[in-house]
């Protein structure tokens, strides 16, 4: 994992997927993904929604060195002979007016979703997910009002856990240990992943990838791999395709030991 890219050597990944990056927005893991994305090469690299938070930027703007870097990274990517293809989800629906266009910038292609075949044959669905979110597309003033809950949720955890690693502690996310504890929220987890499994069914797929709800996972629903390539919030997760067809989730904090404390700063020199 920590090997650095050698020009022209084979690609470490066939390919990766990654969503959910809220680039504008404090709680962006940015110095992860910029980790990440410089120490990673693939063949084809997903942005499966989310990217940039709109919804935040309209109201504040937060960038840094990091934010920079991660643009950096992923055009580098682009450049190097990366197909890169950028799914717009619900925070960055500003892009979605540009589809019709079949937009492709610096080498980035805009898709309102795609279709991937792995090594192996298998057929998966991309998309961000928001589509099977009924609270975002019925009631998008609950979901804008739960936007600002979580947020609220990230602001206190940064001040929670700087006294816990006062009191010599480990990082603890209070966001995750709410959906994981409030039944409404597993249940409604459940139904997304459900519901996304049906439609990939529906038309033929053998899988489904997607981001939307923040949480990373690979599952096999009813005949049909469900694929949640997580976020760079809070899990800091990939989804990626080995050259022999095995998908499997990177966690890159926990793989390279970064701290989540002192939000915009990382382990990363120690890590190296």
């Amino acid at each position: 994992m920590n090997a650095p890219i050698v020009p022209g050597a084979r690609p470490l990944y066939r390919s990766v997927f990654i969503s959910d990056t809220h680039l504008g927005t404090r709680g962006a893991r940015c110095d992860f993904l910029a980790d990440f994305l410089r120490r990673t090469s693939c063949q084809h690299l997903f942005l499966v929604g989310d990217i940039f938070d709109g919804w935040r930027l309209r109201k504040s703007w937060y960038w840094d060195e990091h934010h920079d870097d991660v643009l950096r990274q992923i055009l580098r990517h682009a450049r190097g002979g990366t197909a890169v293809t950028y799914i717009p989800g619900n925070h960055d629906e500003m892009f979605r007016a540009w589809l019709p266009m079949g937009l492709e910038i610096a080498g980035i292609r805009l898709l309102a979703e795609a279709e991937h075949v792995t090594v192996d044959g298998k057929r998966l669905l991309i998309m961000h997910g928001d589509e099977f979110d009924s609270v975002v597309r019925y009631a998008k003033f609950l979901a804008l009002l739960g936007d600002w809950a979580y947020s609220a949720a990230l602001d206190f955890n940064r001040w929670f856990n700087a006294l816990r690693r006062r009191l010599g502690y480990p990082y603890w996310s209070l966001s995750a240990w709410l959906k994981r504890q409030v039944k409404e929220a597993v249940k409604a987890i459940d139904r997304f992943e459900n519901a996304l499994a049906v439609e990939a069914r529906r038309r033929g797929f053998d899988g489904v990838v997607c981001g939307h709800i923040h949480q990373a996972e690979i599952r096999d629903l009813h005949g049909v791999l469900y694929l949640n390539d997580g976020d760079w919030v809070e899990s800091c997760t990939a989804l990626v395709e080995h050259h022999d067809g095995r998908l499997e989730l990177i966690d890159w904090a926990e793989v390279n030991r970064l701290s989540f404390f002192a939000p915009g700063r990382s382990m990363l020199r120690e890590a190296a």
